[in-house]
């Protein structure tokens, strides 16, 4: 599979949100990417999501569109070109992920993305032995592979977890369309 183009810039950006207990988190990163200068951030958060956030929390924010289904006009005919930010990305998620399981509108956003080579960036947000467990080993070395930027999580003390957000905006910020 050829590598994701650097330089391709995109207006969009997708903040793919799973049930991982880190998704409190979502509502900052969602004004981090507006902040980079995003015409249009779609929230599109897994089922499993609404267990750690309300959508509400996500559709408060101005200018971001929580998308929850297949018929959302933010996403027909299909998906726009943008930058996916898987984040937090929850074990269940990665690994789905990487076996070619799209059975939600989240996932199918990503297998998408990453088929039409768009940049994907998976965050997983995993403690130390969901980190270890081999098939979370082989998910990550399988997306690499297919040129996903992975950003790994990051040990506070308390076990690793979801990276801090300025590490995930520099992972997004090179493809932003008149990125900084």
């Amino acid at each position: 599979m050829p590598a994701q183009t650097a330089t391709e810039a995109f207006d969009t950006a997708y903040l793919v949100i799973s049930g991982a207990a880190t998704a409190s988190r979502c509502p900052a990163l969602l004004r981090d990417l507006l902040g980079l200068g995003f015409v249009r951030v779609l929230a599109v958060p897994t089922p499993h999501a609404s267990r750690i956030i309300a959508f509400r929390d996500l559709a408060d924010i101005p200018a971001v569109q929580v998308v929850e289904s297949y018929f959302d006009a933010a996403i027909r005919p299909q998906p726009p070109r943008g930058v996916v930010l898987f984040a937090p990305c929850s074990f269940n998620s990665l690994n789905k992920l990487a076996a070619g399981i799209a059975d939600n509108l989240a996932l199918s956003i990503v297998a998408e993305a990453i088929g039409r080579h768009t940049p994907v960036i998976v965050a997983p947000s995993l403690n130390q032995p969901l980190l270890a467990h081999p098939a979370a080993q082989a998910s990550l070395r399988t997306l690499a592979a297919w040129g996903v930027a992975i950003v790994p999580p990051v040990d506070d003390g308390r076990g690793p977890r979801l990276a801090p957000a300025d590490q995930l905006m520099d992972a997004v910020r090179r493809h932003v369309s008149g990125a900084m």
